[in-house]
Order: structure tokens, then C-alpha cells, then sequence
């Protein structure tokens, strides 16, 4: 199975990073899903919820202050001005 490889970074910290099957983001032209094979991005990514389906795990979120989201060759980096993960999120998945 085809899976993204992710990286969640803050401006002064990692947030998270791993093997996911799907990433949903709000950016500047809206809200935008990523599966893998998803076509090359760089977008502004607005302030809001980040979900991501990781391939082994419960879904995670992270509240984020904007920043940037790039999807090229089934990798994902998101550079975020803040962000961190939900406490429940926080429990069982780094």
C-alpha cells in the first residue's frame, strides 16, 4: 500500500512526523485533502486543524497557526508559524 511521508515542524519545535495514508489541511484556496499520488503543492496553509490518518494509529490532529503545506512525491511537509498536537492526540502517537 502506497503511504505519505509527513513532517509537522513549528518555527521553534517538531511537532510530528511518520507514515500516514491521508493529510487534511485549510489553506488560502481552501481545504485541501492529500492521499498518496497526490499531484506537487505549495500552498499557504491558513490557521485551523491539521488531520492526519496515520497507517498505523488512531487519527491525529494538531491546531495550527498557519504557515506553509508542500506535497511533493508522496511526502508532506508542513511548516507551521505554531502549532501542537491535540492531548488526546498526544497519548499514544510521536
Amino acid at each position: 500500500m502506497a503511504e505519505l511521508e509527513v513532517e509537522i515542524v513549528a518555527a521553534d519545535h517538531f511537532v510530528w512526523s511518520g507514515a500516514a495514508t491521508l493529510v487534511k489541511a485549510r489553506t488560502s484556496d481552501g481545504d485541501i485533502g492529500v492521499m498518496p499520488g497526490h499531484t506537487p503543492v505549495l500552498a499557504v496553509m491558513e490557521a485551523g486543524q491539521l488531520e492526519i490518518t496515520p497507517v498505523n494509529g488512531s487519527r491525529i490532529t494538531v491546531q495550527a497557526d498557519g504557515g506553509f503545506f508542500s506535497v511533493d512525491n508522496n511526502r508532506v511537509v508542513i511548516v507551521a508559524d505554531n502549532a501542537q498536537l491535540d492531548e488526546a492526540a498526544t497519548a499514544g502517537n510521536r
